[in-house]
């Protein structure tokens, strides 16, 4: 099994190169970094993609950012890199970024439609999102997938994205109650295309609400203990599930139960699969090196991540990185 115990310096110093992919912690950040209008609200903002045509960066290296954002393409050419979807729609295509999702794109200045960005502090300040991953998976970044939409549903979906930007840039006290429910009902009506268009393997459950936070809980900890920024201990074994449950305050045993009766994933499949996508994000959105990459994601050597890529994928990590070229 390619787990390491300890950090060296040099695995320290080699897990610097992930600075290279640049990180927008506010969505005023990545207002000026995409060189559009600043945003009205430091949580929330809401723009047309044809007004921002004059100005934005059309070819956009890879980079993450702590925020969600959903987006309709109605009309356009290029492509959008989220994680390890490299196959962008071409028709009228719905997409999604999670927190942290490397994202990259090439687009041409033709772009018509919407877009929607909004904090996890705009989640916390508001009661209509309670358990808003359970309810809306496609915004989980194992979930967010790209797909194309109808075109009778794209009519639809843009009134909708009209209704929140015209309450968006009103003076009503009250718009931002409306603008809640406008993006729950979006929310919605994407899940149901959503449920049309992407295979759903798993059925509805009753569960509980604690074991339901507490699998939010570890999902959130393995995404974020691999961000460069994340403070982690020089003794910390990310690759291992007791390593989590120690941060936790639960014991390994009764963590994995809890993840493997909600997900039918046990709590290392959840690590293991993490670290795939990263690894499939920064081979085909970097050019890092594959001694860079397995440093990156806390392997001990080159070979362990190259072995555990390939026992997960079928592939190695150059195959992959030469196959995903667009």
């Amino acid at each position: 099994m390619c787990i390491r115990v300890l950090i060296n310096l040099e695995i320290l110093q080699q897990n610097f190169y992930f600075y290279d992919v640049k990180l927008f912690k506010t969505i005023a950040e990545y207002c000026q970094a995409i060189n559009i209008s600043e945003s009205k609200h430091p949580h929330f903002d809401i723009r047309k993609f044809e007004d921002n045509m004059p100005t934005v960066v059309n070819s956009m290296e890879a980079f993450r950012h702590e925020f969600y954002a959903i987006a309709i393409k109605a009309k356009g050419d290029g492509t959008v890199v989220a994680g390890h979807h490299n196959q962008f729609p071409e028709g009228a295509t719905v997409f999604f970024n999670s927190p942290f999702q490397v994202t990259s794109w090439d687009i041409a200045p033709n772009w018509t439609g919407y877009y929607l960005m909004f904090t996890k502090e705009f989640i916390t300040r508001s009661h209509h999102f309670n358990d808003l991953l359970s309810h809306f998976p496609f915004l989980k970044i194992e979930e967010a997938i790209p797909f194309e939409v109808d075109q009778k549903e794209v009519d639809d979906l843009l009134r909708i994205f009209e209704k929140v930007w015209a309450e968006y840039y009103g003076d009503n006290n009250d718009k931002f109650d409306m603008i809640e429910a406008w993006v729950i009902l979006l929310l919605n009506f994407v899940k149901r295309s959503y449920h049309n268009q992407v295979e759903v393997t798993e059925s509805d459950k009753i569960i509980k609400k604690a074991d339901l936070k507490l699998l939010a809980r570890y999902q959130a900890l393995v995404e974020s203990s691999f961000h460069q920024d994340s403070n982690i201990e020089t003794f910390a074994n990310l690759h291992s599930t007791s390593y989590y449950a120690d941060k936790l305050n639960v014991h390994p045993n009764h963590l994995n139960a809890i993840v493997k009766s909600l997900t039918s994933q046990t709590a290392s499949q959840i690590i293991y699969h993490h670290i795939i996508l990263k690894a499939k994000e920064l081979l085909s959105q970097t050019d890092h090196s594959i001694k860079e990459i397995a440093y990156q994601l806390y392997f001990d050597t080159p070979n362990n991540f190259s072995t555990f890529f390939k026992k997960h994928t079928q592939e190695t990590p150059n195959s992959y990185r030469k196959s995903s070229i667009l």
